[in-house]
């Protein structure tokens, strides 16, 4: 069943008034997390008037890391700015919200070092099976990787390590991106990390299953 799956059960100690974040969403290309990221932002700016900074790894990739390719040593680079730039976001009491690929624990755990210097972090796992990132693949990428065509592709000839320990596992294979976001919040809101508000839907009622 599509959904999400609680992980980690942890409280940061800080009022979340005070403390800023940063949410790592990563999974596989055409997993869902750009679309989920711009739901989320749109429901946090909603809810209050903290800044929300989107970092989108697309996006990123035109202008922090320019001239970085997809070789081991550039991803790594390309995530080192990207947790850079959310470290500064955070340290000023806002919300930065990452939707990277990200395919390494190592350079994820890299990223949430540095954020934690900052502020608070959460991980959460886009786990879209490949087959379904695959048919959604409107430009063709996975189809080109599979020829031959595009080298270092994740999920293809680049592995891809699924997180030990999210603070949330989701699949959207079938929820539309506003769910996935309510269960992202959901998430924060057990970290405590955002508060929760009676206006927003518990998770399981809203269309779309948890697991």
């Amino acid at each position: 069943m599509s959904g999400e799956r609680p992980h980690r059960q942890r409280r940061d100690r800080a009022p979340h008034r005070l403390r800023g974040f940063a949410v790592l969403l990563t999974g596989l290309p055409g997993a869902g997390k750009s679309t989920t990221v711009a739901a989320l932002a749109a429901m946090l700016r909603e809810r209050g008037p903290r800044p929300v900074t989107v970092l989108d790894g697309d996006a990123v990739r035109l202008g922090l890391s320019a001239g970085l390719g997809f070789s081991r040593a550039d991803r790594e680079a390309h995530l080192g700015r990207v947790g850079r730039a959310a470290a500064d976001a955070v340290r000023g009491g806002g919300i930065a919200l990452c939707a990277v690929i990200a395919p390494y624990e190592a350079s994820r755990r890299a990223l949430r070092e540095t954020v934690e210097a900052a502020g608070g972090v959460a991980e959460v796992y886009i786990a879209t099976p490949l087959a379904t990132c695959e048919a959604r693949d409107a430009r063709g990428l996975y189809a080109r990787a599979r020829r031959g065509l595009v080298e270092c592709f994740t999920g293809i000839d680049d592995p891809y390590e699924p997180p030990a320990s999210p603070d949330a596992e989701i699949d959207t294979t079938d929820i539309p991106p506003e769910r996935a976001a309510r269960l992202v919040l959901a998430a924060l809101e057990r970290r405590g990390l955002v508060r929760r508000s009676a206006l927003m839907p518990r998770p399981g009622r809203d269309g779309g299953g948890a697991r």
